[in-house]
């Protein structure tokens, strides 16, 4: 009796060494028993997603403990707000209720994720020591006779996704583009289906609401489908990001001093291959487990690092969060229209922050400088202010992005960074290649004179990227004066590499405070930014490059062909999956247990868990 006892208690309750996680034998068991019993229920609705409610209920319980009361009171809270939010007719009170659901939604989330973040700025500002204390633990305690830490607060898993969510919905009934859900089990279910539960993608309700009454049909494609999403995400998280991860990117990034510079370009290089194969192998795999129970998840990710540009890398990154703050955010502080009270008023905040929490003069000047010559060249520029309120409004949006990933410094910075370069690139191609030429060679000229003058790494970097942007549009001016025949394909490939070096290079910020307690993330994120740029901006001992990367070939290798993967042609891409789609049943299911085989050989005890469990 005791040994059942203990499997019973081992099944049912929370053990932090046993999440169900898409990687761990738990997932699938779970998963398994929830499918068989999903068989047997999926032709009556309500009885369907009631169950597939608590199922994902207890798949939270299972990841997060005692934070699933957290999830089950934004779910009715959210429930009852829109309902009431769509019988409400005097447009004040609506306004007023709509306010009061999205207070109350980002006040939870605002709690647990910034509490930190809040309490480290107040200190910087006015020099006050305030200390965290976590209600929901001691409640905790007192509720289920716990002993819970009160003066420490853990981001509960994927509260930002549900959050964002609950959010996006009840402003969808305000607005009235969707219906609210008149059965709290299915919107339960909408709220908390388990595949998306703890990382996405964002489902926006216009698009999975109509799914919930739909009934169950799983065609031989659809079954095929399934089956490729699981495995092509089970190979990108274990066998690439988890690889790139154990072997080499957290090493350099753990003590960067200890790499040389080549070592510390190869693993932020990695670093950025790394994130994207663990994320989107997690949306793969949610894809595909959704999809064996007839819903479809929004496409989460489209060959980010084939961009030719970051704006349209933000079109194929992260696509549902991207969406959501074009629609909820960018859109309603003007958008492309213009300025409105949302953009001076976040300008104002921000710029305010900054000024307090430099404590400088300079940045107070600089900023001052900058607004005053945008408000002169709106001023005699009137066909210009329209774009200048797009920018501004764009990079409060991109400031608000790195904001929602993170509570601390690096990653606003990383969301300005981002900004910056949207901007920038936007007004760079409306520039003459001459003039751009022109730009370009006073620029790289200036960094390696101080380059010369008093070397720093940032210089160094500065005129190494300089230099190949000028390399490159000197290369184009020569070749116009030879042939007028144009070469897309060529400048292409070329925009698509420049942008994901762009890319990567932020990447430095968004790493560097991963991972961290949020109470030393922003200290420990600065010098780790800082040493990585001293190494990689220091001069290189170019005789011991080759010698360098024979000993990280595993390396090299990994990130190239998966590189190679990424950049396949789509349609060559689509192919391959229609043709696993035909298969017959059993050679599916041969080739899921050979795959399965080879997968499980790069496993590890030590496998990181999924990057974007912790935003």
């Amino acid at each position: 009796m005791n040994h059942l006892a203990d499997l019973l208690q081992s099944i049912f309750l929370f053990d932090p060494s046993k999440p169900l996680i898409f990687t761990q034998f738990y997932f699938w068991a779970f998963f398994a028993i929830v499918f068989a019993l999903f068989t047997i229920f999926h032709s009556k609705i309500l009885l369907r997603n009631a169950f597939l409610f608590f199922a994902s209920l207890f798949f939270y319980y299972k990841t997060s403990g005692s934070y699933l009361t957290l999830l089950v009171f934004c779910v009715i809270v959210n429930f009852f707000g829109g309902k009431i939010l769509d019988k409400l007719t005097r447009r004040g009170f609506k306004i007023a209720l709509l306010v009061s659901l999205v207070v109350i939604d980002l006040l939870t989330l605002g709690y647990f994720k910034y509490a930190y973040f809040f309490v480290d700025v107040v200190h910087q500002l006015f020099g006050i020591d305030l200390k965290v204390y976590n209600f929901f633990a001691a409640a905790g305690n007192r509720i289920f006779h716990t002993n819970s830490l009160v003066d420490q607060i853990i981001l509960p898993v994927g509260i930002s996704f549900f959050t964002f969510q609950a959010i996006s919905y009840c402003v969808d009934v305000f607005k009235k583009t969707v219906k609210p859900i008149q059965n709290i089990f299915d919107f339960g279910f909408y709220l908390t289906f388990f595949p998306q539960l703890v990382a996405g993608p964002i489902i926006r309700a216009d698009k999975f609401i109509p799914q919930l009454h739909r009934k169950f049909f799983l065609s031989h494609h659809a079954f095929g489908m399934a089956v490729f999403w699981i495995l092509n995400g089970l190979a990108k998280k274990i066998i690439m990001s988890d690889f790139l991860a154990t072997q080499f990117v957290d090493k350099v990034f753990e003590t960067p001093l200890l790499f040389t510079g080549f070592e510390n370009l190869l693993a932020l290089f990695a670093y950025s291959l790394q994130v994207y194969a663990d994320f989107s192998g997690y949306t793969d795999i949610a894809t595909g487990v959704a999809l064996l129970m007839g819903f479809r998840l929004p496409q989460n990710f489209n060959s980010p690092y084939k961009a030719d540009k970051p704006s349209e890398f933000w079109h194929r990154w992260h696509m549902s969060l991207s969406r959501w703050l074009r629609d909820y955010i960018y859109i309603p502080l003007g958008g492309n229209r213009g300025a409105g009270f949302g953009t001076f008023f976040w300008t104002a905040v921000i710029s305010a922050i900054a000024i307090l929490l430099s404590g400088s003069v300079w940045v107070a000047l600089g900023l001052g400088i900058l607004y005053a010559a945008l408000a002169l060249w709106a001023f005699f520029r009137v066909d210009s202010r329209k774009t200048i309120a797009k920018h501004i409004n764009a990079m409060i949006t991109q400031l608000m992005g790195g904001l929602w990933h993170g509570a601390s410094w690096n990653f606003i910075i990383w969301g300005g960074l981002n900004g910056i370069g949207m901007i920038a690139n936007t007004q760079w191609c409306k520039q003459k290649i001459e003039v751009r030429a022109i730009l370009m060679f006073v620029i790289t000229a200036v960094a390696t004179i101080l380059c010369k003058l008093h070397y720093e790494p940032i210089f160094g970097i500065a005129a190494i990227w300089s230099g190949i942007i000028f390399v490159g549009i000197y290369a184009k001016l020569v070749y116009g004066l030879f042939s007028k025949t144009p070469l897309p394909r060529l400048r292409f490939a070329w925009n698509v590499i420049l942008t994901f070096i762009f890319i990567t290079s932020t990447r430095l910020f968004f790493r560097a405070g991963s991972n961290l307690d949020p109470a030393e993330a922003n200290e420990v994120a600065w010098e780790t930014a800082r040493n990585m740029i001293h190494q990689i901006g220091s001069p290189w001992n170019f005789s011991l490059v080759p010698q360098m990367a024979y000993s990280h070939l595993s390396i090299i290798l990994v990130f190239a062909l998966g590189m190679a993967i990424h950049w396949l042609p789509d349609r060559f891409k689509r192919s391959y999956r229609v043709i696993f789609c035909h298969l017959p049943i059993w050679a599916m299911i041969l080739f899921a247990v050979f795959a399965c085989l080879v997968i499980y050989q790069f496993s590890s005890a030590d496998s990181p868990p999924f990057i974007y469990f912790q935003f």
